[in-house]
């Protein structure tokens, strides 16, 4: 239990390796217990030592940290936080690292490395201890779509899952944090073009959740977004919380509309699942359909109650699915889940219960 957790910095900046080394072995739980400046060395050390985490920069000259990357998740699977620069560029191939299967990412900020780097101490060490007691999975070749969801027992998206003149009041909530981008791509590519609309918070911060959207839009037969303060929310659409904004929805007459502010942080976050899931429960109530995804900490458990108290029905995914079982497990402990199901299970469940709603079978007569 007192076991140090074994961390390798690998990165090609003499002076980001000595920083995050230093900044690891302040910490109690914790110690560096190598450095590589290369991922070629970075192979030999992890060999070696056994690292339970390793922190991995996104762009190197040698060899790139993707490439790298998409080599350990298929050979030897562990968990790797990035650490990624802060640009449309880094926001990009931090999304690939998270889809080749990295468990999160620090962004390094664009002023000087060593202040920018000691101001995130706090963010850093939080992140490794996250991914020290994340499940890792070992990464599979990229494969479309239909193919993937037939594979792993999914339904495939078709005409026959198409929901017809589902009605506009219905609303799909979804939080997630440590894990989330990869598990709510898996929802979203299940739905199919008239799905109700959807609203998302991931914990991201800013700069991220552009590349993030653009990256599921291209991959979704609906429109993924990020949202935009005082935007009707459309069915067809997903709305993904911007990074470092509050995201809420509200009532403007019969339609609902996006609700974006600089409000302050919720349980220590911002995007907060608990400010979405609130303003889901008050204005969406009995339509709402609530999501729990992989994620660390309690966000939005208290809020998806309220969102269960005024009617909505939830879903939470299951611990064996999770790269973290945290939100879902805090959502499952105050009586917030419908149904606990594995991640390939959540979107066919939810189209189904959509398919039987009473005001969809009404409009199929």
């Amino acid at each position: 239990m007192n076991r140090k957790i074994k961390v390798i910095v690998v990165d090609d900046s003499a002076l980001v390796r000595s920083l995050l080394a230093e900044i690891i072995n302040r910490q109690a739980d914790m110690e560096c217990i190598g450095t590589a400046n290369d991922p070629l060395i970075a192979r030999e050390m992890i060999r070696e030592l056994n690292p339970d985490v390793i922190t991995l920069d996104v762009e190197m000259p040698r060899m790139d940290g993707i490439d790298f990357l998409g080599r350990l998740m298929r050979l030897r699977p562990m968990p790797v936080l990035m650490i990624s620069t802060l640009t449309e560029r880094g926001a990009e191939v931090t999304m690939r690292a998270l889809e080749l299967g990295a468990v999160d990412f620090v962004a390094k900020p664009r002023v000087g490395v060593a202040n920018g780097l000691q101001e995130l101490a706090n963010q850093i060490v939080d992140k490794i201890r996250v991914a020290a007691v994340a499940q890792v999975h070992r990464a599979v070749p990229a494969a479309s779509t239909a193919s993937s969801a037939a594979a792993k027992g999914a339904a495939p998206v078709s005409s026959a899952t198409l929901l017809g003149r589902l009605s506009t009041e219905k609303i799909i909530a979804i939080g997630a944090s440590t894990g989330g981008t990869e598990a709510i791509k898996e929802v979203l590519v299940q739905m199919p073009a008239d799905a109700p609309a959807i609203v998302i918070t991931q914990h991201m911060p800013p700069g991220f959740t552009t590349s993030f959207a653009a990256r599921l839009n291209g991959l979704c037969q609906i429109t993924v977004k990020e949202a935009v303060n005082g935007e009707r929310i459309l069915p067809g659409h997903a709305y993904i919380a911007p990074g470092g904004k509050q995201f809420a929805i509200a009532r403007s007459g019969a339609n609902y509309v996006a609700v974006v502010n600089d409000d302050p942080p919720v349980n220590r976050h911002k995007p907060s699942v608990e400010v979405l899931f609130k303003s889901v429960a008050a204005c969406v109530a009995r339509n709402a359909y609530g999501v729990m995804l992989t994620g660390m900490g309690a966000d939005g458990a208290v809020a998806m109650r309220e969102m269960k108290d005024a009617g909505s029905y939830n879903y939470v995914q299951d611990e064996a699915s999770c790269i973290v079982f945290g939100m879902p497990r805090e959502a499952i402990a105050h009586g917030a889940a419908d149904e606990v199901l594995s991640l390939t299970q959540i979107a066919p469940a939810l189209l189904g219960k959509l398919r039987t709603a009473p005001d969809h079978v009404r409009h199929r007569i």
